[in-house]
């Protein structure tokens, strides 16, 4: 890199001491930090008119003083902020709803500039809700009209004047020095610009081709130092450890068979294929079973358990709850009574003696499979052949779990699942380095779930179908999103959806609490109440949205439905209609939703797909919510957004493939600052320590 890039900002001309100070705060010190702060977006002013020369509903720009600033109320919770600006031609009157926090940031006199549609009242001009640039004192610092300009993340102090002018003086002074990352054949083949002409174009476009272009680099760039990365941790995967093969042969195929409960799906059978395939290599398997609710995971791990099992090696099942690790214990009980399988449990509410013989039959190899929760990757584990570790719905099972299971160069093999079906975009970034198994198709006999949106004023009806169902012998879930009330959330509490439903629309039957604060003992208790029908009704948080398997819940009843994404709401139907009886699903409707809220939801009703439904969820609500941060530690993304650039995200995938396919260790000289960006990047986080 040329050391000019080092260039203090303090000592660009057009820095104050101040300016500088409050960016370095922010740890932006150099004149390479400004060339690499982008844009989060851009104003067009190249239409900037005089009052009097506007016409009607065309996007326009204008300059002017504050002169009369008024508020008021127009309702409930309602209010209308309105501004008169004047300029040498005339006034405008811009007018805002329920925006008042506006309201003391125009004072009279001060300059601002506006943009919107415009349209004549009377004989005045009118803007409604336009788009705010505060402007200085000193005209000579407004914004040109020559073109798009960029609005950078603010810092507290700096105004965004101040950095244009900041960043245009590094583009015009350092904007040829930093080091072309990408190969000419790279750029080429993928329409790219070279570096410096695409850090002028994103700083200083023309025209929308010309950003356009310039955000593409740099965002292909990074999404293709993201899957380099990911494409180097899988092939350090494959050769730096071994696991053992583990091969299923036609007798011990029959036999595993003869243990399931029922004929198996096309999609589980594809699923085995693909999972004995990878148990036979001594690579260690590294894969994703992704299924719909119900779609029969759990019966594909316990085939891949009993095959390493049958083969003389250990298998762990590790589930992220107390209550889903006892019930998988549960369900393999009933399944394995036939076979010589030895299978503990190993949980945190166990006694310290009853751990401790666990774990001595485990390092003694006395016991064969065990089943728990994250307790079985502490340090006083140790298994005596460990061969597969099964990760059930926990998508933080990253680098320091894995390496707690490994004995040195060995490795089990490992196969993570999830009834969170995964978007494509994810499957390609967060989830890059897994192979991936998906069971798109039902186990036959699962009964159908119909979902309902109950506005308010049907609510008395939907209870009244609610108590039907628990007068027949069913049982049912309620769901609220908060423990407790909360004055900064308007959303339901448990507590108080139990205490009124105890003595309102459920008023003599048996409810019971359940949520994350109890201890695991009493939730333990709770769940196992309503398990064996002591308990009709369960008032729950989401505790209940994995796993959790009760086959005579028919009815699912959500409050503040608008609190949960849709997967999450895809997870909790999934826990009725898993018996004999048909489930039902009602999304309890709050007094006031909004348009994005209520098109949400009915999505949500309109589908049963939870693949559908993640694309959708995913579109909507972007990655972190989806799954918050998956534990690679990927660092976030500086310019990327995986929603908006899926089909980049899909080139540099592919490029990724090309460029390991022709130099797997990216030791090339036209490779080599791309490798480093990506160790510098990725290294650590990915624990990458040679890719060569």
């Amino acid at each position: 890199m040329d050391r000019a890039l080092a260039t203090p900002i303090a000592q660009l001309s057009r820095a104050r001491r101040d300016h500088a100070d409050a960016l370095a705060r922010k740890g932006l010190r150099t004149v390479a930090d400004l060339l690499f702060l982008f844009p989060r977006d851009y104003e067009d002013f190249r239409d900037r008119r005089a009052i009097a020369d506007l016409v009607a509903d065309e996007p326009q720009t204008v300059v002017g003083e504050v002169t009369d600033v008024e508020s008021r109320g127009t309702g409930f919770g309602k209010s209308r902020l309105g501004v008169i600006v004047e300029d040498a031609s005339g006034a405008l009157r811009a007018t805002w709803f329920n925006q008042l926090f506006l309201r003391d940031k125009f004072r009279v006199g001060r300059r601002v500039q506006l943009s919107g549609k415009p349209k004549k009242k009377g004989l005045r001009w009118e803007m409604t809700h336009p788009r705010i640039t505060w402007l200085g004192d000193d005209p000579d610092d407004d914004p040109s009209n020559e073109g798009l300009l960029p609005v950078y993340p603010l810092t507290e102090g700096v105004p965004q004047h101040a950095m244009r002018r900041l960043v245009t003086e590094a583009v015009d002074g350092y904007a040829d020095l930093p080091d072309e990352v990408l190969a000419a054949e790279v750029r080429r083949r993928n329409a790219l610009l070279p570096i410096a002409d695409a850090l002028r174009a994103i700083h200083r476009p023309a025209d929308e081709a010309a950003r356009d272009a310039g955000r593409r680099r740099f965002v292909f760039q990074e999404l293709l130092t993201l899957q380099l990365a990911l494409a180097a941790r899988r092939r350090q995967h494959q050769f730096a450890f071994s696991a053992p093969a583990i091969e299923v042969d036609t007798r011990l195929d029959a036999r595993i068979r003869r243990l399931l409960p029922f004929e198996l799906t096309d999609g589980q059978r594809a699923a085995i294929e693909d999972i004995t395939a990878d148990l036979a290599s001594p690579t260690p398997m590294n894969r994703l079973l992704q299924g719909d609710v119900g779609s029969g995971k759990t019966i594909v791990a316990l085939y891949a358990m009993l095959a390493t099992v049958a083969c003389g090696w250990q298998a762990v099942l590790l589930a992220p709850t107390e209550v889903l690790a006892r019930q998988h214990a549960d369900t393999l009980s009933a399944m394995l009574r036939a076979s010589r399988v030895r299978f503990r449990l190993l949980v945190g509410g166990m006694t310290d003696a009853e751990k401790q013989q666990v774990r001595a039959g485990l390092k003694s190899g006395d016991v064969d499979l065990a089943i728990g929760t994250h307790a079985l990757l502490q340090e006083k584990v140790a298994f005596a052949k460990l061969g597969l570790a099964v990760v059930d719905e926990q998508h933080k099972f990253g680098v320091r779990q894995r390496a707690a299971l490994r004995d040195g160069d060995r490795s089990p093999h490992y196969l993570v699942m999830t009834a969170t079906p995964i978007p494509r975009t994810l499957s390609m970034t967060q989830f890059g380095d897994l192979d991936i198994s998906s069971i798109t198709d039902l186990p036959p006999g699962r009964q159908p779930v119909r979902t309902y949106l109950v506005e308010r004023d049907q609510q008395s009806r939907w209870w009244d179908h609610v108590r039907r169902q628990l007068d027949e012998g069913r049982q049912a879930y309620v769901v609220a999103p908060l423990v407790d009330d909360s004055e900064a959330i308007d959303a339901a509490s448990v507590e108080r959806a139990f205490e009124r439903l105890t003595h309102g629309e459920l008023r003599g039957y048996r409810l019971g609490l359940l949520h994350g604060r109890m201890a695991p003992a009493d939730k333990d208790a709770a769940m196992e109440r309503f398990r064996g029908g002591a308990t009709q009704v369960l008032v729950s948080t989401t505790v209940i949205e994995v796993g959790v398997d009760v086959p005579n819940a028919t009815v699912m009843v959500v409050a503040s439905p608008g609190r949960f994404g849709l997967s999450q709401l895809h997870q909790l139907r999934g826990r009725v209609g898993r018996g004999r009886h048909p489930g039902a699903c009602a999304l309890l409707a709050p007094a006031e939703l909004s348009d994005a809220a209520l098109a949400r939801l009915q999505a949500f009703v309109a589908t049963t797909d939870g693949f559908e439904l993640a694309e959708i969820d995913f579109g909507l609500r972007g990655p972190g919510d989806l799954f918050g941060d998956r534990q690679s530690g990927l660092p976030p993304l500086r310019i990327a957004d995986l929603v908006r650039d899926r089909e980049v995200l899909a080139e540099a995938r592919d490029a990724a493939a090309d460029l390991f396919a022709k130099d797997p260790g990216l030791k090339s000289p036209e490779n080599t600052l791309l490798r480093r960006q990506m160790l510098r990047r990725y290294g650590a986080s990915l624990e990458l320590g040679d890719v060569g």
